[in-house]
């Protein structure tokens, strides 16, 4: 088994929750969101976030909106709703569990 795509896996895991992290911050759109993943070492490209965001949006879990821009066509700014604030809650719910359980079996 290679490493690589081990660690894939595990950030693949993670991207939704971060993906609702960084939208309960502040509406943004993918640019922004991809340069918050970036910063965060989850390093992610535009041909994996917009499916994410997709069906994120298609699940009820966020919105968005059109902006125009000084700098060039219009935005797509993504927004999350009442029902992705539930889930984003219940996702640190389960995060939080799954945090202590693997530094439970980390220490021993």
């Amino acid at each position: 088994m290679k490493i690589d795509n081990a660690k894939a896996q595990m950030k693949k895991g993670v991207l939704e929750y971060c993906i609702l992290l960084i939208l309960a911050k502040k509406d943004c759109y993918a640019s922004e969101i991809i340069t918050e993943l970036k910063n965060s070492k989850l390093i992610v490209v535009e041909g994996t976030l917009y499916p994410l965001l997709t069906r994120q949006k298609n699940a009820g879990l966020l919105s968005y909106r059109w902006e125009e821009s000084t700098q060039g066509p219009p935005r797509k700014y993504y927004a999350i709703t009442g029902i992705g604030k539930s889930y984003l809650d219940e996702l640190h719910g389960s995060w939080n569990e799954l945090v202590a359980a693997v530094t439970s079996i980390n220490q021993k």
